[in-house]
């Protein structure tokens, strides 16, 4: 591996002379670089958002068609980022960043150009291999800064991983109404474009973190393993968890699990050993993840959206202002608060960033279900949510995913930990789902108080994440 050290110029050296590893970056134009490659994801995700509806307009599609256009953007981020981040391991960090860019340009021209909803919908699903530019961006900074600046980098890049301050759907509506959505489009290749050369000029080449060769057959089957989990998820909520299509998911899930850790014991480098998933380095952080984002998510994007749009039993605000009260406070708050966490935690600990990110969100959630009938009790505790959430969480647990990953396999508790993230979403909406569709204040009250109960239980399987080597154990 290499060690990274900071000059006193500033300048972040990481133990390669110029011809291995070409120029060595300057510690703000290399986060400014990769922010600019993880925007090209999350652009994607949010400013496509308001233009759904044109979309459908646009092809003649129902909702479940225009549906398809976001769900196979994230089930490609939920595959991508585990294959690609270890696949990183194997070909360079710099390689794997271009690849992921070269791929999402094919999906946006695709997009651009689409005569069908169909064509579109492969477009967007190679777009969401973008997602993998958190885990890989995570991975480079961990490798060429020192350990009290590669905090505050995690920071930053974590304050646009739930959107950029809540403004990027609103400019995405403005394109949309003024241009058409294809506009959203071109403003991402050229996104892309910017962020390819960037990253040329600036992201050493390097060389592999390990030897070996990618575990193929393991990718397949993971592959196989979170499509098969996702629709399951999806199957179950809306047929019925008993139902024979839900049930045939389940064993194909089960069966897909099975069949990759009965070949990951056999490969000589393996995506990821059995053993490092028995491993408290690992389990520990990516069950925190999903049962923290299946709380918390469920809460600030799926029940208190529903609950403040209720005319009935609900606080009556338009779509517009939901979004402005409910949504764009915590997404705005987190910019500011994710950095403020990540210098935090060359001070106080990863673990103790973790653990007070993680209670103080129970503690909102707490809060937003006892005063579930008070607009202003739900905008408080939601406006919290991020700090503690989006600011504090999701900075500590993604780079704790770093720091805790195999060494190994540097790369591959990083990409698990992004589809993680996917996962615990859509788990947390099904479970709430039947309550809060209910419109109904104890339907409201009861989905609030579920997603307390995972958040919870999150908080303590968080106690059990390890610290980091080098961190003191809180």
């Amino acid at each position: 591996m290499i060690t990274p050290s900071t000059s006193a110029s500033g300048a972040v050296t990481t133990g390669q002379s110029p011809s291995e590893g070409g120029p060595r970056p300057q510690a703000a134009v290399l986060i400014t670089t990769l922010l600019l490659g993880v925007l090209s994801f999350q652009l994607n995700a949010s400013m496509v958002t308001p233009a759904l509806p044109q979309i459908g307009a646009h092809f003649g599609a129902d909702a479940a068609g225009v549906a398809q256009v976001q769900s196979m953007f994230f089930l490609a981020g939920a595959i991508s980022g585990p294959i690609i981040g270890r696949w990183s391991d194997f070909i360079g960090r710099r390689r794997a960043l271009l690849l992921v860019l070269a791929i999402m340009a094919v999906g946006t021209v695709l997009c651009l150009l689409a005569p069908t909803l169909p064509l579109l919908i492969i477009g967007r699903f190679l777009q969401g291999v973008s997602s993998a530019m958190f885990a890989l961006s995570y991975i480079v900074l961990r490798e060429y800064l020192d350990a009290r600046m590669f905090g505050t980098a995690v920071g930053i890049l974590a304050a646009v991983n739930g959107g950029v301050a809540g403004f990027d759907g609103y400019a995405g509506g403005l394109m949309t109404e003024a241009f058409g959505f294809q506009s959203i489009f071109v403003v991402v290749l050229g996104l892309a474009a910017i962020a390819a050369v960037c990253i040329v000029r600036v992201v050493p080449t390097g060389r592999p973190a390990v030897s070996g060769h990618m575990d193929w057959w393991g990718a397949a089957l993971l592959s196989v393993f979170l499509v098969g989990l996702t629709y399951f998820v999806t199957t179950g909520s809306s047929a019925g968890w008993t139902s024979f299509a839900a049930l045939a998911l389940l064993g194909a899930t089960i069966a897909a699990f099975t069949a990759f850790c009965a070949v990951e014991k056999r490969r000589s480098s393996p995506l990821i050993a059995v053993h490092h998933l028995r491993s408290r380095n690992v389990w520990t952080v990516i069950a925190t993840t999903v049962l923290t984002l299946a709380g918390i998510f469920a809460i600030m994007n799926f029940t208190v959206v529903l609950l403040s749009q209720d005319a009935q039993n609900g606080f009556g605000l338009s779509a517009s202002l939901s979004a402005l009260f409910f949504l764009t406070p915590a997404a705005l708050i987190g910019v500011f608060a994710a950095p403020l966490a990540g210098w935090l935690t060359a001070r106080t600990g990863w673990i103790k960033t973790l653990r007070i990110g993680t209670a103080l969100s129970l503690a909102c959630a707490i809060g937003a279900a006892l005063f579930a009938d008070n607009q202003w009790a739900v905008l408080a505790a939601v406006a919290a949510l991020g700090i503690f959430y989006n600011g504090f969480f999701l900075t500590a647990i993604n780079g704790l995913s770093v720091l805790l990953s195999p060494k190994d396999a540097p790369g591959a508790l990083p990409g698990i930990n992004g589809a993680s993230f996917g996962i615990g979403a859509s788990l947390g909406v099904v479970l709430v789902a039947p309550f809060a569709g209910q419109g109904t204040p104890d339907g409201y009250a009861a989905a609030l108080w579920i997603s307390v109960g995972i958040t919870a239980a999150a908080f303590l399987v968080s106690l059990l994440v390890p610290a980091p080597t080098g961190e003191p154990a809180p």
